[in-house]
């Protein structure tokens, strides 16, 4: 039975509990992302104290891997299961195998895995491949082995099955801006350590902000003894003025910053560091006055948002840029430097005598093509280096540098215009991939950005967009979500704001549009949960909450309502300010209902509520005239 059979008979299913190992019990696959290709077997493998490992010791990647495969069972189980070469295995029973063999089709991170009730066999072009497989293998086996201490009376087995899995894209990312506010180092490594499982490879790490420089350089010090640190805080949103009043900062020294590239790359993760101009430079202009545009001393932020003291195009302005890059690349190894590029007012430049007068002897129009002349001159330098630039897509106004790749934030058309001009693009729109967005009804979720982001609709981001041509298609490397920290001070609020979106985000990058499916999904994130339980993850409850969506109609003078749930169950709700219970009305159709009355909804599972009571009291909207 093929993949797309299997989908369908999981639309049957009840949805399933938390507790137990789903595949064993429902005869579904219950991974994320879900592979390329899958078919079920008869039976089950059971790992036990008489199980052996076999890999080839001369090839010391594949033994890493088995052996991570080892200890981590070790520390689950209590038992130690050998690591033997792999000539010594002639089909035995009770075996797991890690081999590499050549498949093209499979490419760098593809992988088969077949299990039986005799072996697992795991195969792969590259060890990439049998990373992911492992990481596939974790969630046949029963939840718990993600856990960090022995745990008893559990089966550890696996369902019979074949695999064959391949992902969509090459560059599946995530982001973290550490400008705003940091993240401790064990913090990241945990990411780090999610992102692997999720099947992800590329970390972006935003090191440069306006409110702190985060990397030290050690030609310039000053970068981290007067950039990585804020007078203040803003407290709450924008405008409310309200400020903590308390020093902030801190930084990454250099051999700090290099455990994170080995422990990344010890995951398959590439470390993509930004290092962040023209724009969002006051931190390092409040440390050295000198690269910026005026003559006043300016100091690190303490707000958010978009602020006017960018760098100048000073020869001795490019110097420090370069030494600055010199130290980057000497840390991070990536072929990828991303040089921001957004947000880069050009006020200062406009005002500025030498800046005009840069403008005249460079034959240039404005500051647009000025910027463009910065971020080609940066390129330059760092091809020079055997690497390429990536900025956000406003390095295509004024013109593209040459090879510079292009991260596509506003929304899709710098990405469609950046892959049609034959640049390689990473598609990242705020419409489906800002994780700082709320996710749920404002009123329950923890402060945030804004904006709405539901599991559903990252889900239904199609990194390749319709208007490119198949060869044109070529460009888009893939996607990336970002985590933007302006109201996300705590280990916590990042969690909660990641999980369980990266879910989604791993289901659209590697399994992509043609292997993911909705309804199959809903069916698989309850098992996921479960295994963020276990790891302490400060997942978001607010998916089995119920969206109220309040239409008016003007002609007839009532709202049409309409209760989303994402999650299969029960809405029941109520229209007296009385809170829903499992006795309460249940939803089947859109609700005409007066202005002024109150709608409660919540989504139960028999007689459980699922999440939060989701409440709204209907307003006529203002006419815009």
């Amino acid at each position: 039975m093929k993949h797309s059979v299997i989908l369908r008979l999981s639309l049957a299913l009840v949805l399933f509990s938390l507790c137990g190992n789903l595949s064993a019990q429902k005869g579904e696959l219950s991974v994320i992302p879900i592979p390329t290709e899958y078919e079920l077997g008869e039976g089950e493998f059971v790992i036990d104290q008489h199980t052996v490992l076999y890999a080839d010791p001369t090839e010391s990647e594949v033994t890493h891997i088995a052996e991570g495969f080892q200890q981590q069972l070790r520390t689950v189980t209590g038992m130690l299961l050998p690591v033997m070469p792999l000539e010594d295995f002639e089909d035995q029973q009770n075996a797991v195998v890690f081999q590499l063999m050549p498949d093209e089709e499979l490419g760098a991170e593809g992988y088969q895995l077949e299990v039986t009730p005799n072996h697992i066999l795991i195969k792969a072009n590259k060890p990439a491949g049998l990373f992911y497989a492992v990481q596939t293998l974790y969630q046949l086996l029963p939840p718990e082995v993600v856990e960090n201490e022995v745990v008893r009376a559990v089966d550890w087995t696996v369902p019979a099955v074949s695999i064959i899995d391949v992902p969509a894209y090459k560059w599946r990312g995530l982001h973290l801006d550490t400008g705003r506010h940091i993240s401790s180092i064990d913090f990241i490594k945990k990411y780090l350590d999610q992102m692997a499982a999720h099947k992800l490879n590329t970390f972006h790490w935003h090191l440069t902000e306006d409110q702190g420089w985060r990397l030290q350089i050690n030609k310039y010090p000053l970068l981290t003894e007067v950039g990585a640190y804020r007078d203040s805080t803003l407290v709450g949103h924008y405008g409310t003025g309200k400020y903590d009043g308390k020093r902030y900062g801190g930084y990454y020294t250099q051999d700090e910053a290099r455990e994170i590239v080995a422990y990344a790359k010890d995951r398959y993760i590439t470390v993509v560091p930004e290092i962040e101009m023209p724009g969002h430079a006051t931190a390092a202009v409040a440390s050295y006055p000198q690269l910026g545009n005026t003559d006043k001393p300016v100091k690190t932020v303490t707000t958010w948002g978009v602020f006017p003291d960018i760098f100048n195009v000073e020869e001795s302005t490019f110097d420090f840029l370069e030494d600055v890059l010199v130290e980057v690349l000497d840390i991070f190894p990536s072929k990828y430097i991303h040089i921001g590029g957004d947000e880069a007012p050009k006020d200062q430049w406009e005002a500025s005598e030498r800046i005009q007068f840069k403008i005249d002897s460079l034959g240039l129009k404005n500051e647009h093509e000025l910027q463009s002349y910065f971020i080609t001159r940066i390129e330059k330098f760092l091809n020079s280096k055997g690497r390429q630039i990536i900025g956000w897509d406003e390095i295509l106004e004024g013109g593209l540098a040459p090879n510079a790749a292009v991260m596509s934030w506003r929304g899709e058309e710098g990405g469609i215009a950046a892959a049609k001009d034959a640049h390689y693009v990473v598609m990242s729109p705020g419409s489906h991939l800002y994780f700082d967005h709320g996710q749920g009804d404002p009123d329950q979720e923890p402060l945030n950005i804004g904006g709405y982001l539901p599991l559903e609709k990252v889900y239904s981001y199609k990194p390749t967009p319709d208007a490119l041509s198949d060869e044109e298609a070529k460009y888009i490397m893939g996607a990336q979500a970002n985590v933007w920290t302006e109201y996300l001070p705590t280990s916590d609020s990042r969690e909660y704001m990641v999980f369980p979106r990266i879910s989604a985000l791993a289901e659209v990058v590697w399994s992509g549009e043609d292997h993911k499916d909705w309804e199959s999904f809903q069916k698989r994130i309850p098992q996921q949960l479960k295994r963020y339980e276990l790891q302490d993850i400060n997942f978001a409850y607010t998916i089995y909450n119920v969206e109220i969506r309040a239409k008016y109609d003007e002609k007839a003078k009532d709202f049409e309502v309409v209760l989303h749930p994402q999650w299969d169950g029960t809405v029941h709700y109520t229209l007296d300010g009385s809170t829903p219970i499992a006795a309460s009305a249940v939803y089947e159709k859109p609700l005409k209902l007066k202005a002024g009355k109150t709608v409660k909804a919540g989504l139960f599972d028999d007689s459980e509520l699922k999440g939060s009571i989701s409440s709204e009291t209907l307003v006529i909207p203002k006419s815009k005239n």
